[in-house]
């Protein structure tokens, strides 16, 4: 069981008197505007489980997560509301799709809807806003411009395409559905393996009707309609500050030893990557 209506106060959206189309957009566009994209668990070296109450549990007390917390715990509240959801395997991919299909670096959801199928994604690291119809096609919501097409690997699968601007290309799901314990073992590779690109680079991102925020690591920027403005934050106060007010995370949990330790981190990283940028 979930804290349906506390979930509900996060997102600010009353709990729907049915499993409606426009509820569904509705809590969509509440998710990906008020939950963050982050990674700082990983960071902080507390890695967490993927279960949908305990995803929930996260985001009530203000903190998000990556996809299989996000999405997890989208799912979860879809479910309690009435919504017909399931769970795909899924994978981030480059230009070419992968022959050997998605590697199940995501977890992707679809929801029917008076007779058809919609991708619901609230954890596409800045991706879409609403939901998009599983057909051919493109798309605009804000802007970005998205593309679904069937996979040209995967029988019966689906691949959407993101915005050039993106933080990545594609993403392909497979159609048969799947359990959330199923993830569990990339979600540990991923969180906690030092090779994991969520484990080397702190990665917060939030999506709005307009654009999206985008920290990675020490570099804050803002992709809209009028192009991208970046700044690097050179400051702990400031960076913390950043985390409050662009992404609403909230780090009371974390004390100030592990906040110094955090950033020193975080600052390092970031002058490995400008020496390297430099070469």
């Amino acid at each position: 069981m979930i804290d349906v209506d506390g979930y509900l106060a996060v997102l600010g959206v009353d709990r729907p008197a049915a499993p409606t189309a426009e509820a569904l957009w509705a809590l969509h566009r509440a998710q990906v505007e008020r939950v963050p994209y982050e990674t700082l668990d990983n960071q902080l070296g507390r890695p967490s489980s993927i279960g949908a109450a305990e995803s929930v549990a996260r985001i009530l007390r203000g903190r998000g997560g990556y996809c299989f917390h996000l999405n997890g715990a989208f799912a979860a509240l879809l479910e309690a509301l009435g919504y017909d959801v399931t769970l795909h395997r899924a994978g981030v991919q480059d230009e070419v799709e992968d022959p050997e299909g998605p590697g199940g670096d995501h977890l992707a959801l679809t929801v029917g809807l008076d007779g058809e199928r919609w991708l619901v994604d609230t954890g596409l690291a800045g991706g879409m806003y609403e939901p998009l119809p599983l057909r051919a096609g493109t798309y605009t919501q804000g802007p970005f411009t998205y593309g679904m097409a069937p996979s040209a690997v995967v029988p019966g699968g689906w691949r959407f395409a993101h915005d050039p601007r993106g933080a990545f290309t594609a993403m392909v799901f497979a159609p048969e559905p799947v359990e959330l314990s199923s993830f569990a073992a990339e979600h540990r590779r991923l969180s906690t393996s030092p090779e994991s690109g969520f484990v080397r680079v702190l990665q917060v991102q939030l999506r709005d009707a307009k654009g999206v925020d985008m920290l990675r690591g020490c570099v804050l920027r803002r992709i809209d309609a009028g192009g991208t403005e970046e700044r690097t934050i050179d400051a702990a106060d400031d960076w913390y500050d950043v985390l409050a007010d662009v992404f609403h995370l909230n780090l009371t949990d974390v004390a100030a030893p592990e906040r110094a330790a955090l950033w020193d981190r975080v600052r390092a990283a970031h002058r490995e990557w400008e020496a390297a940028a430099r070469r």
